[in-house]
């Protein structure tokens, strides 16, 4: 199983920015497709940004401009970086790392945008 932990969240107000990190354990990370999902109370949760092991990335639509993924394979690491911030991007941010048909998820990390 591999081990998926979040880092990074916390308050912020509109406008500002703050960086993700999720560091994954496996020799196989490079080779991880790597997506950031999040969950708002009473929503579900969705796709915010994906990159694969080819460094191809993909983004919702509410986040593209203002978000960007990114990873480094010799730290076993992906970041989102997340800027522009408004109050919709409240919510619990999860990543998830995949090979194959077998994903692993994080515990989650709160990000919430206040002023």
């Amino acid at each position: 199983q591999v081990q998926v932990v979040e880092s990074g969240g916390g308050l912020v107000q509109p406008g500002g920015s703050l960086r993700l990190n999720c560091a994954a354990s496996g020799s196989m990370f490079s080779a991880y497709r790597l997506g950031w999902y999040r969950q708002a109370p009473g929503k579900q949760r969705e796709l915010v940004a994906a990159i694969t092991s080819f460094g191809s990335t993909m983004y919702a639509d509410s986040v593209k401009g203002r978000f960007t993924i990114s990873r480094d394979n010799a730290k076993n690491t992906v970041y989102l970086q997340m800027n522009s911030l408004k109050p919709d991007d409240t919510a619990v941010y999860y990543c998830r790392a995949a090979l194959g048909a077998r994903g692993d998820w994080g515990q989650g990390t709160q990000v919430t945008v206040s002023s």
